[in-house]
């Protein structure tokens, strides 16, 4: 049965949107600081020699291929948000993380609103640290391609490294408060998007130039929308479990129970998998390339984990199915959800409220979770396959899109709801100017 908010949402048009007054300026808002941000990622750092620079980037296939790509091209051009959001979201994974192992920290989750000002205090005094340390490495690492190396512009680099950084969490935290969709998720969506055109205008030049054959190309443009139908397809899937309520008694009048659905997402670990997955598999190359030279020994390792390579994609698909497995209970703790349940009076039909609850909410999750791990490791392997034995220069990979069609996704939701609530509101001062006339 069709609800009354999705009967509203099939009726939007868009003279709502232009009614809307609140969420026009959220909007522009939200393009602004994006624009800030776009701007930053050209600001290079001072002293850097960006031509010994660009050499980092002729292998891809390392840590700093990975991170290029998210921060916007923002690496290879060496600028002050060389570093983009990632501590801030490492940061963020690892409070988490500590969260359901502390009791500390989870009696402060449970605190509500105050309890949540301070995790979020406690994820910028982390930011700050693993910003510091990866500022540090990346100086380091950049000396050489220096103007003037030395200790003067490691210290410069890093001062401008971790004020960036902080900087854009800053920024993200402004639009998720004043804008539309969440801060941190947009500031890499647009890092990415950006980069976009100029690599499909790149690849549609290699045809022109006939390094890549018509059709490789028409392979590659096919893949690219069949990715992104898939990736909309199974992150709107969920699994439903019907919630029941009991009757309850009012006065002398009794109350049928209610009942709704706990929605369990195919993928509720998100793009986290794919992201420490790829960053775990890219750092033996980073190490070799920081190093400078590597035994035979090593080259034939990099050799075997080498993108396209059979071992490489075992290791990518059983990282991903690792992850996925793991970082799940984080974000829908079982043993809470059936808490919760039982705290506001409702129960699964079947199952006693409690213990029994959890682990039928843990089976399920489970058996969803083996779905949602082969979805994203099909998502992840299938551009990179192609990519690697076609020989051909595949910018979108399979967790750039799997990021963009995702936030794409949430933030047309969260516009969509502002419509909804803007609708409902006419419709209530409608209705109290109609009760007003017919009282005259």
């Amino acid at each position: 049965m069709v609800s009354a908010a999705e009967q509203l949402a099939a009726n939007l048009k868009f003279d709502t949107f232009k009614k809307a007054g609140e969420l026009q300026q959220r909007l522009l808002f939200t393009l602004g600081a994006l624009l800030v941000y776009r701007l930053g990622t050209f600001i290079p750092i001072p002293g850097i020699d960006t031509a010994m620079l660009a050499k980092l980037f002729e292998n891809s296939n390392t840590v700093f291929g990975l991170l290029n790509v998210f921060s916007g091209g923002a690496l290879s051009r060496s600028a002050i948000f060389l570093l983009n959001i990632m501590p801030y979201i490492t940061a963020s994974i690892i409070i988490q993380l500590l969260t359901s192992v502390l009791p500390t920290l989870e009696a402060l989750r449970k605190e509500g609103e105050s309890g949540r000002k301070q995790l979020n205090q406690y994820t910028r005094y982390l930011t700050v640290i693993i910003a510091t340390v990866q500022a540090t490495l990346t100086a380091k690492g950049l000396n050489s391609s220096a103007l003037e190396p030395g200790w003067f512009f490691q210290l410069t680099t890093v001062i401008s490294l971790v004020g960036g950084t902080m900087f854009l969490v800053w920024l993200g935290e402004q639009i998720t408060a004043r804008g539309i969709g969440n801060g941190s998720s947009l500031i890499i969506f647009a890092g990415i998007v950006a980069e976009m055109p100029t690599a499909l205008a790149r690849i549609l030049e290699q045809g022109k130039n006939g390094i890549l054959p018509p059709a490789v190309i028409i392979v590659l443009l096919v893949v690219m929308a069949g990715v992104i139908t898939m990736v909309v397809f199974f992150e709107r899937a969920q699994r439903r479990l019907t919630i029941q309520y009991p009757k309850r008694q009012i006065g002398n009048r009794m109350f049928q129970g209610d009942s709704s659905h706990l929605p369990l997402k195919l993928n509720a670990s998100g793009v986290i998998p794919p992201i420490f997955a790829s960053t775990l598999l890219y750092l033996p190359a980073t190490a070799q390339q920081f190093m400078g030279s590597s035994s035979d020994e090593m080259s034939r390792l990099l050799a075997l984990l080498g993108p396209g390579q059979p071992v490489h994609i075992l290791f990518y698909i059983a990282l991903i199915v690792f992850f996925s497995f793991f970082y799940t209970p984080i974000v829908i703790p079982p043993q809470e959800t059936a808490d919760n349940l039982k705290k506001y009076g409702g129960f699964i039909p079947g199952y006693r409220p409690g213990p029994r609850t959890a682990q039928y909410i843990e089976y399920v999750l489970n058996r969803i979770t083996v779905i949602g791990a082969a979805y994203v490791s099909v998502v992840c392997i299938l551009p990179e396959v192609l990519s690697y034995q076609m020989n051909a220069p595949f910018y979108f990979g399979g967790t750039s899109l799997l990021i963009v069609v995702s936030v794409t996704m949430d933030t047309v939701a969260q516009i969509q709801s502002h419509l909804l609530a803007h609708q409902y509101e006419g419709l209530i001062k409608k209705s109290k100017l109609n009760k007003g006339r017919s009282r005259r």
